[in-house]
């Protein structure tokens, strides 16, 4: 076997944690995503059968259209399901284009990293005060984005690590 087609416990490691990760954000974002349909439909219900508009249900399904915005589109960062324009990409030469997607995936590391410091930060300050109507704390709104932040960064990190390795396979969705 050459260098090139061994496999390397690293990395194989590494898919199996990013695996993990990103079933339980599609675990979770799903239960979101039930839980919002189910919400909506009990205000509804409340403001028409009832007479009697639950106010509470906003500020919640605010908080699971973040959740399902933010980590699904982590998710998608790993996965390589992002619509992107490749047409430079797909048309420079092989060490050009492996420069190109070396560039993109450090740009992404950095705006994950930046992400998630602001996002701990704001977090942070944040907490200690209350979401109106639910009593939930404030925290729990840029709480998504914080995370959507280090998933960012680890799955950017791992493309880095295999574009290095030369174990980089990502394809455009259009080839």
């Amino acid at each position: 076997m050459s260098d090139m087609q061994e496999p390397h416990a690293g990395l194989e490691l590494m898919d199996k944690i990013y695996g993990w990760m990103v079933n339980i954000v599609k675990v979770v974002t799903g239960f979101a995503l039930v839980l919002l349909t189910v919400l909506l439909g009990y205000q509804v219900f409340g403001r028409y059968v009832l007479n009697d508009t639950p106010t509470w249900v906003d500020p919640l399904s605010l908080l699971m259209i973040m959740l399902i915005a933010f980590l699904g589109a982590a998710n998608g960062v790993q996965e390589h399901t992002h619509l992107s324009v490749a047409i430079f990409r797909n048309i420079a030469p092989p060490k050009v284009r492996t420069a190109m997607v070396l560039l993109t995936d450090v740009i992404m590391a950095t705006f994950g990293a930046v992400l998630l410091w602001y996002g701990v930060l704001y977090t942070a300050s944040r907490w200690p005060n209350k979401i109106p109507l639910i009593g939930l704390s404030e925290g729990w709104r840029p709480l998504p984005l914080t995370i959507f932040g280090g998933m960012i960064l680890l799955f950017s990190l791992g493309h880095i690590a295999r574009v290095l390795l030369k174990r980089d396979h990502r394809v455009d969705s259009i080839e």
